[in-house]
Parts: structure tokens; sequence; C-alpha cells
């Protein structure tokens, strides 16, 4: 077998085919969150803290001035941009716990689906034919 023959064989195989269709979706869903924390849940949380956006929270390692945007203050020199990393850590704890939940529901159903109701087991002909030679017994 030549090798593309063993690549081509490889790449159609069901697992490659559906992990590439979820990383495809993964990326967009990365999208999405990104979207959500940094349209929806920063400005109100910004607001609250004064009117100030998280991604411009910076410490100066180049003694730059403190009222530089965040470009500015990286044109001048290095920069701790903590803001920026807590807008990221929020996006990665936000699409953490939705895929926890997703996997959860996931189990929940597959749990559902594998335990069917248990049928009682029936009784061996020998226990039958004692359980009748007992009663005939007692009477």
């Amino acid at each position: 077998m030549t090798m593309m023959s063993e690549f081509r064989q490889f790449a159609m195989k069901g697992n490659v085919v559906d992990l590439a269709v979820g990383v495809i979706i993964g990326g967009a869903f990365g999208k999405i969150v990104d979207s959500l924390v940094q349209d929806i849940i920063m400005p109100p949380i910004g607001r609250l803290f004064g009117g100030l956006d998280f991604a411009n929270y910076y410490i100066p390692l180049n003694n730059q001035a403190m009222n530089l945007t965040l470009v500015e203050a990286k044109k001048a020199g290095a920069v701790l941009a903590y803001g920026n990393f807590l807008t990221i850590l929020l996006n990665f704890i936000i699409l953490a716990f939705i895929i926890f939940q997703m996997i959860r529901l996931m189990n929940k159903l597959r749990r559902a689906e594998e335990a069917p109701a248990v049928a009682a087991a029936p009784t061996p002909e020998d226990v039958l034919l004692l359980r009748e030679i007992r009663d005939s017994l007692k009477k």
C-alpha cells in the first residue's frame, strides 16, 4: 500500500471527519463566547467599576504614563496587561462551564439509554417444583 493510499484511508475514517467537524464548530463557538464576554458581560462590569475598560488595565514596566491606552503604552515599552488577561480568563471559564454542562447532559442521556428496566429473572424450573412440593405438603 502506498503512503498516499494509507493516508486517504486514515483521513476518511469516521473519527477523523468527526474530529474535523468538532474543531470547526469549536472555533466558531469560541468566537461566540469571546463576543459574549467582550461585548455583553465586560461593559456592564466596567461600568460598575466606574466606566473603565478592562482591556486597558495594565502596569507599565518602562515608566510609561498611566493615562495611555494599552496600545499606546505597548508602543512605548513593555507592559503587564492584566486587564486583557482577566478578559481572556473569563472567556475560558465561561467556555469550560458550557462544555462541562454539555458533557454532563450527554452523560445523563447516555446513562438513561444504557439502563433499561431490569426485568425479574425467570425462576428456574427446579425452584418452581420445590415450591409446589412445599405448598402441597402444607395442605
